[in-house]
């Protein structure tokens, strides 16, 4: 089934998750339309390769008019034209930039496996718990509820304020009237009478006025509480659910929520101010004693600019974290001289602001670091899917500044991976006489000069997210806070599964638990410092226990990728407790896991059972990246041979643990048809013998004792070629015991 059935086949809450992640930069339409040939491309691989993805670009635009031929001979109008839309707007957004459209691509293809994994183990952990508590839903709602109601309370006063104005003019007309009269006859009865109404009228003016001041001061007030309390409040949960989501979290939602309300209320703010300077032209026409409007209207409009202040301040907001498009997995690393994008949002959409409010982009404040590229841009409302006023800055780049001395400062392989940086923007709004100064800044950012770096960066960056709601505490290493064990457990997994597509079950995480602290109980209160994760060799081995993580990561997306989304490598089990999950099963059960003392490698081990019914387990030597390169781990599973004491070789592997038959389980995996050793008359190279891989081990049935890695070295596929084709049996258990033992 491709990924895009099960995608389909997803529960409504995920699926509103997929929603978010599909827009105008790369339509879900055509993700359906292309499912299977899209998935069958390398979208990763051409990322970083600029030939490789305008070929793809081009393959792209050739499938979508493939397709428009397809519905046109359908007459399908609606797709016609949607397709043709999609075609014009693929072509002129990428033709200059094809690796763009590639992160893109492989980046939705990355999410929905994600999604796909926390769909298949839906235990949640605290983290994500916390940020899904019921409570913060019913503030959203109450939060759009009240601005919703703000909005009809100020357009209700602009009623008030045009009747005031009409009254107000009914007023000065009788007033001129009564003026023109009294030049003839004074102390007539009608112009006593006249008087009176208009003192009457004057009366109504002032508790109109009066009414209309309250209402006004209402509004504000409502809009200071909602600002200084619940606005706050979501605008800081949907920062913290960034902060989750870049180190592998859920997907965090709500932006185009807050713009809506942001905007609603800014809106509401410039209308007040529009009605407050209507009553102040009503002012210059018509004041008396005791005019409420010159004692409160100042007072009123200096409250609404101070709250039009601070609400475009909160509204200027990272919308995307700054982010290598060589490494979407690895948002806030930064190589220098490497580019990166970022993207920024105002978060109140104004049509008056489009293209008016330039950004500049700069990088601390301690001129160690400078940033080229473009880094002044205008924000706009036509880049962006659903026409926010956004700006992405794509071809920035960091630059360490020399020394005075004329060295670099700590460029190369010894920058530390533990000093934090920041991106920071700012810009200015002018708008209908109000000049604002806006700021923000990105979440640190680390700052590498060598790949090398890169994973030691990246365990700075999980652990600050982690462990802090902080958004610029740059001096954060200096002493690193211990972070709760379950937490780092569910980010840990949060890795494999937006890293390689499936996240870890209970199980495994208890596994790297004990790997962490030790034989414990219980961790769920378990505190782990910063120097245990990252810094510190575990026991007995020359490597920490990030590095040993990293590079089961590398191994895995690079070599083992389509067998740990099927959830077929058990990976994270200790050899004691293999032991303990193999002893009942039938003989030829076996399972994958990860080396623990070799980084980067797996091994398999298969239960046997001796004539006198003993229970025997083989273990071989952990294949590495390099060994991995060469043949495939499924095609090393198939043809995986030992050689018995009877020199009989046979393949021991039977049922994948627990009881999958093996070809059953990695049978769409074999890359070809299972290797036979080719005679010399079979062709090849002249004068030379054609030779394939095929990895071997030797067994000897004589001891009943667990056999150590150096019994199962794999045999040389061209060794065990010639041997199996020149030598007799007795021969071949020769030369396999001079290969063992010298």
């Amino acid at each position: 089934m491709s990924q895009w059935s099960q995608v389909q086949q997803l529960e409504i809450k995920f699926l509103e998750q997929v929603d978010q992640f599909y827009d105008d930069n790369f339509p879900m339409e055509i993700r359906h339309l292309l499912a299977q040939w899209i998935e069958s491309q390398d979208w990763e691989a051409a990322s970083n390769n600029e030939a490789m993805a305008t070929i793809l670009l081009q393959n792209l635009l050739i499938q979508v008019d493939e397709q428009l031929d397809r519905v046109s001979q359908e007459k399908n109008l609606l797709l016609i034209h949607n397709l043709k839309r999609t075609r014009k707007l693929l072509q002129g957004k990428y033709h200059g930039n094809p690796m763009h459209i590639a992160v893109i691509i492989s980046n939705c293809l990355r999410e929905e496996r994600r999604i796909l994994a926390a769909a298949s183990m839906p235990v949640q952990g605290p983290l994500e718990k916390s940020l899904q508590n019921s409570v913060v839903s019913e503030r959203q709602r109450n939060v759009e509820h009240k601005v919703s109601a703000i909005k009809n309370s100020a357009q209700m006063t602009d009623q008030d304020v045009k009747y005031l104005e009409d009254l107000q003019e009914e007023f000065d007309f009788r007033y001129k009237t009564i003026q023109s009269l009294e030049q003839s006859d004074k102390n007539s009865a009608l112009i006593k009478q006249e008087m009176l109404a208009l003192q009457a009228m004057l009366n109504t003016l002032d508790y109109k006025r009066k009414e209309v001041l309250s209402k006004i001061g209402r509004v504000i007030h409502e809009i200071d509480m909602l600002m200084s309390n619940m606005l706050t409040e979501e605008l800081l949960d949907w920062k913290r659910r960034q902060q989750i989501a870049c180190i592998g979290g859920p997907l965090h939602g709500g932006l185009d929520q807050l713009q809506n309300c942001f905007t609603l209320l800014a809106e509401s703010l410039f209308q007040v101010r529009r009605q407050l300077e209507k009553l102040d032209e009503l002012l210059t026409r018509l004041t008396y004693d005791g005019d409420p409007i010159p004692v409160q209207r100042p007072q009123l409009m200096e409250k609404v600019n101070f709250l039009l202040y601070n609400l475009f301040r909160n509204s200027f907001v990272v919308e995307r974290q700054p982010c290598m498009p060589t490494h979407p997995q690895r948002p806030m690393v930064l190589k220098t001289l490497i580019q990166f994008t970022v993207k920024l949002r105002l978060l109140i959409k104004l049509p008056e602001l489009n293209y008016q409010i330039r950004v500049k982009a700069t990088i601390d404040n301690n001129r160690r670091f400078v940033l080229c590229g473009t880094h002044v841009k205008a924000m706009n409302m036509d880049e962006s899917a659903n026409g926010s006023l956004s700006v992405e800055f794509r071809h920035l780049q960091p630059k360490e500044m020399k020394s005075s001395a004329g060295s670099k400062g700590n460029e190369g392989p010894h920058m530390v991976t533990e000093e934090l940086h920041s991106i920071s923007f700012e810009t200015q709004v002018c708008l209908y006489g109000l000049t604002i100064n806006l700021e923000t800044s990105s979440l640190p950012v680390v700052m590498i000069s060598n790949v090398s770096q890169l994973p030691n960066a990246w365990a700075s960056i999980i652990w600050y997210n982690l462990s802090t709601n902080d958004p610029q505490n740059l001096s954060f290493f200096n002493n690193p806070p211990a972070a709760t064990l379950s937490q780092l457990l569910e980010v840990l997994s949060w890795q494999f599964s937006s890293y390689v597509g499936r996240g870890l079950n209970s199980e495994q995480l208890n596994m790297l638990a004990e790997k962490l602290m030790g034989q414990q109980v219980s961790y769920s209160d378990y505190q782990l410092s910063w120097a245990k994760f990252c810094k510190e060799h575990l026991p007995g081995k020359s490597f920490t226990f990030w590095v040993w993580l990293e590079a089961i990561l590398d191994l895995i997306k690079k070599h083992i990728l389509p067998l740990w989304i099927d959830g077929y490598v058990m990976g994270f089990v200790s050899k004691e407790k293999e032991r303990i999950l193999l002893k009942d099963k039938t003989p030829g059960t076996f399972l994958l896991r990860f080396s623990e003392s070799n980084l980067g490698g797996i091994t398999f081990t298969w239960v046997d059972q001796l004539e006198n019914g003993e229970v025997t387990f083989h273990s071989v030597e952990p294949y590495n990246k390099g060994r991995l390169a060469a043949l495939p781990f499924a095609d090393i599973l198939r043809d995986y041979k030992v050689i018995m004491a009877d020199n009989v070789p046979e393949n021991p592997l039977k049922y994948l643990y627990p009881d999958i038959p093996k070809d059953k389980a990695f049978g769409k995996h074999y890359s070809c048809q299972p290797n036979e050793v080719s005679k010399p008359s079979d062709g090849g190279v002249k004068g030379y013998v054609p030779s394939v891989f095929i990895p071997v081990s030797k067994i000897l049935n004589d001891s009943t004792d667990p056999h150590s890695p150096s019994d199962l070295l794999p045999m040389s596929p061209s060794v065990y070629a010639v041997l199996r084709e020149h030598l007799s049996p007795t021969a071949i258990e020769t030369a396999v015991r001079c290969k063992l033992f010298h």
